[in-house]
């Protein structure tokens, strides 16, 4: 986005690749779809950034999503809008979106299948970049190095070093938007199984600090899904590290009353059955047989033989599924880092250093993170598009 603005302003960037080709992270985005951008409005942008959301006022002002669609419109790639006001290219192929920002891009622009190595400061300004024994001088840098997730792809932390190399101050990173590491087994015999509709609380130190509604997903190591994707990027990493306890509500529409109440219906109207065959209406069925060893109720029990103790205590555990949170799991899984340069050492209008004149810090590589929806693409454009703007007009002067 950075190299496009620039050529629109008359420039002829220079874009330095470390892999044999452009894009491999925009390439998976989205399950292969790219999510570009979100169709909201910017209250409802700058509500689904969670690290420094009024930092991007300025930019998402100068940039918006509504640009960002207009933008990829005037390269010829026709989008669509889907639940959530999730924008997607019409094709539903990220390849289009690749091809678009390469579209106009002059001949030779990219070297690709190359490594910068250090970015060259003198008296508080760029001067140029080195890449090995390569010297490539510049009074403007851009870096757009991404975060640590999917290092794959690239995004090994380059842009974290050479801030910190540069004297610049940045913050601790952590997986963000990613999957939880939970301790009990129950978990994996209940893989692959989506829960919609149930609400969750996670509490550490016995004090409750996150909780949502939506949609959760086991996993062979714990859990996933979207609340649990918002819960590890919304609560402070730091409490990972304590062991939280996480409680699901299967029936969060029902209060333990109406529940149990229930409860007495069902177990009623199969009296003469074993209590394992009397809650396919509540569970889903790869969910019951782990409720039943939970509940401590024997699974042969007749329904009509139990207690008015054990039925209550079901329903508690139906209100309140608990699981140790181990752990995150790793960037390699991340969606998105967070973490990164810190925005008091940037100008928001530009995204330049404050510090160093002519260098520039845009997208991942910035402690700006947002929730699933496109909105750390957009955060990524339009940090790019104010860079760019910035050294447009330096050269105009």
């Amino acid at each position: 986005m950075a190299a496009n603005t620039a050529v629109r302003q008359g420039l002829r960037p220079l874009i330095i690749e470390k892999n044999e080709k452009a894009g491999k992270k925009l390439y998976i985005t989205g399950k292969g779809r790219c999510n570009f951008t979100n169709a909201s409005d910017l209250d409802t942008i700058i509500a689904n950034i969670c690290t420094n959301p009024s930092f991007m006022y300025s930019s998402l002002n100068a940039f918006s999503n509504y640009d960002v669609i207009a933008f990829f419109e005037e390269l010829g790639l026709r989008s669509k809008t889907e639940r959530g006001s999730r924008v997607f290219p019409e094709s539903d192929r990220s390849s289009d979106v690749i091809k678009a920002l390469l579209k106009n891009l002059p001949p030779k622009s990219i070297i690709y299948n190359t490594k910068v190595t250090e970015i060259m400061i003198k008296d508080g300004s760029a001067f140029g970049i080195r890449c090995g024994e390569k010297t490539f001088l510049s009074d403007n840098i851009i870096i757009a190095t991404g975060g640590l997730s999917y290092s794959s792809t690239g995004s090994d932390g380059d842009g974290m070093r050479f801030a910190k190399e540069a004297g610049l101050k940045v913050a601790p990173c952590f997986p963000g938007l990613v999957p939880f590491n939970i301790r009990e087994e129950i978990c994996r015999r209940m893989q692959g199984l989506t829960l919609k509709n149930i609400s969750i609380d996670i509490t550490c130190d016995d004090r409750s600090v996150y909780s949502d509604f939506g949609e959760l997903l086991f996993t062979h190591f714990g859990v996933s899904g979207p609340v649990i994707l918002s819960a590890s990027s919304l609560c402070d990493p730091e409490i990972f590290r304590k062991r939280p306890v996480l409680h699901i509500d299967l029936k969060p529409a029902l209060e333990l009353k109406v529940l149990d109440a229930r409860l007495v219906r069902e177990l009623k109207e199969n009296s003469n059955r074993d209590f394992a065959n009397c809650l396919k209406n509540l569970l889903p069925s790869k969910m019951i047989p782990v409720i039943v060893e939970l509940s401590g109720i024997p699974r042969d029990k007749k329904a009509n033989m139990i207690t008015k103790e054990e039925r209550t205590n079901l329903a508690c555990l139906l209100k309140d599924l608990r699981l140790t949170i181990l752990s995150l799991r790793g960037f390699e899984e991340a969606v998105i880092t967070r973490g990164g340069v810190d925005v008091k050492e940037l100008d928001p209008k530009s995204f330049e250093c404050k510090k160093i004149k002519g260098l520039y810090f845009a997208g991942e590589v910035v402690n700006i993170d947002a929730l699933t929806g496109g909105y750390n693409l957009q955060i990524a454009w339009s940090s790019a598009y104010a860079a760019a703007m910035s050294v447009a007009s330096k050269s105009q002067r």
